[in-house]
């Protein structure tokens, strides 16, 4: 079985001096038809995220079932060890006495929510991710100061390096450069 090759380079990247343009030229690029770009930037620019179409926010159902997962296992546990594992009948009071569980088993709830919180995003964000291809250009470097990119990646179907270059310097980017493995 062959193995499939990645391409040659990972994408483009066009480097803008300011949020206004790189809005602007992520919603360009998204009516042009590129799907697979991201964009980076010092800081949150909620128009941005919108502009490259995260829409899909499962975090929020990671963390409902997290906690569902929490509410069954704390109420399971104490269920357990009152009834099954070790009965202990205190002044004539029932062995699943329900209103005795609820302060632990919200506080299962909570823990089991605040780990699928945890974990979930570090999942679904990718991370930690120690090494990325854009760290390969060298004006990268000034994504956490006060410039803005946004990045075609090769594996977008519409991508073509000639094509995708001249699209991404007509948007009045500072500078394009291709982004190596």
């Amino acid at each position: 079985m062959r193995k499939p090759t990645r391409p040659a380079i990972y994408g483009v990247m066009a480097e803008f001096d300011n949020p206004t343009d790189v809005v602007a030229a992520t919603r360009r690029a998204h009516e042009e038809g590129y799907r697979n770009m991201d964009a980076y930037s010092p800081y949150p620019i909620e128009a941005l995220s919108e502009a490259v179409g995260h829409h899909k926010e499962r975090l929020p159902l990671i963390v409902l079932i997290g906690g569902i997962v929490g509410l069954i296992g704390g109420y399971a546990l104490q269920y357990y060890v009152s009834v099954i594992n070790y009965p202990l009948n205190v002044g004539g009071k029932p062995l699943h006495s329900w209103p005795a569980f609820i302060p632990i088993t919200f506080e299962t709830t909570v823990l089991g929510a605040a780990m699928a919180a945890i974990f979930g995003m570090l999942a679904l964000n990718g991370l930690p991710e120690p090494y990325h291809p854009v760290f390969n250009v060298p004006n990268f470097a000034l994504a956490s100061r006060d410039r803005f990119f946004l990045v075609i990646e090769a594996r977008d179907p519409k991508f073509d390096r000639e094509a995708t270059t001249g699209f991404l310097r007509s948007l009045g980017a500072q500078e394009v450069a291709d982004v190596e493995h």
